[in-house]
């Protein structure tokens, strides 16, 4: 079970509450292993590989203490295992027993303080007295590299991205959702270079035709993407995020051959582009045969729509480094 957001629990109120309901629930049902902790810090701990036989232990309730973590309740059969005295003795605010043999241990009154310096000692301690196997100096440390991974950082992302780099940050585990944070503040994309100062002249028979042409190829990335993304239909600035994040999530040179996602995404995507461009931006087509040199004016420069969709199109990391965001966002400077 999930509970968000952790802050929610910074009463002690709360968080005895919460206690109380999980040892009602342990002592009318027999626990094999429960634990309640911050769900970002628990995915920092390090379980040492698992055969078949410590997975059957783990499923039976006697594996190995990998992890002590703000609440516990030890099975009956871990506490024999462990020793029921070493186990009633850990140094904790709260170490009860329960009539089934399994033991409660609460290692803090309020559980959003895990990070603490003093909540990590407790919690250090608690750990190596139920395995005195581990080296104390060793956990400490361990346990405060976890709490400097998960300390807030404020996003400072380069203002043009920043509404992608949100997204794909919330779509990082929040255990390293920080040092995403961190690693996007200080990245910056490439600045767009798909563009001309001078236009290349319209090199196709009919105009209006190509044009038309253009149109036809950007309902292609509405007809792939309208059921993930629903705004791709308004063909907005805002709906080019959401296709960036979409592309982001579904990865699609690590799905499709690269040759086939040249000869329907690329053209589906610049054209969709470019149709914002001149939708949002008053931005007008400048066709030319080849599609990497088709061109909408906008202001004194003209963009290559289709050029921006193949660099966009190469790996994952190019969905950042080549956004269609980016993209609007620097033509919308150039418009006057």
């Amino acid at each position: 079970m999930e509970l968000r957001p952790l802050s929610f629990f910074t009463e002690e109120t709360r968080c005895h509450a919460l206690v109380e309901l999980v040892r009602e629930w342990a002592m009318h049902y027999p626990v094999v292993k429960a634990l309640a902790g911050s769900i970002a810090d628990a995915g920092l701990v390090d379980v040492p590989p698992r055969n078949s036989n410590s997975q059957a232990a783990e499923d039976d309730g006697v594996g190995p203490i990998h992890e002590v973590s703000w609440l516990n309740v030890f099975s009956a059969k871990l506490v024999e295992k462990v020793g029921r005295e070493r186990v009633l003795s850990t140094p904790a605010h709260r170490v009860e027993a329960l009539p089934d043999g399994a033991v409660l241990v609460q290692l803090g009154p309020v559980v959003t303080d895990f990070a603490r310096e003093d909540a990590r000692e407790v919690q250090a301690r608690a750990l190596v007295h139920l395995r005195p196997d581990l080296d104390l100096d060793t956990v400490r440390r361990t346990l405060h590299e976890r709490s400097a991974r998960l300390a807030p950082v404020v996003p400072r992302f380069a203002p043009d991205v920043a509404p992608l780099l949100e997204r794909v940050v919330e779509r990082t585990s929040l255990s390293e959702r920080q040092v995403q944070i961190a690693r996007y503040n200080a990245w910056a994309p490439p600045e767009p270079e798909e563009w001309l100062p001078v236009a290349l002249p319209p090199d196709v028979d009919d105009v209006a035709r190509a044009i038309d042409g253009y149109d036809d190829l950007a309902e292609g990335l509405v007809a792939l993407l309208h059921t993930q993304v629903p705004s791709v239909f308004d063909a907005t600035p805002e709906s080019l995020t959401d296709v960036d994040e979409q592309f982001w999530v579904e990865y699609f040179p690590g799905m499709f051959p690269q040759e086939r996602i040249d000869a329907r995404a690329v053209p589906a995507i610049g054209a969709y582009l470019g149709g914002v461009l001149v939708r949002h931006l008053g931005g007008r087509w400048i066709p030319r045969r080849n599609l990497q040199e088709a061109q909408v004016r906008v202001g004194q420069r003209v963009w290559l729509p289709f050029l921006r969709a193949w660099r966009y199109m190469r790996q994952r990391e190019s969905v950042l480094d080549y956004s269609l965001t980016q993209f609007f966002r620097a033509a919308s400077r150039h418009r006057s």
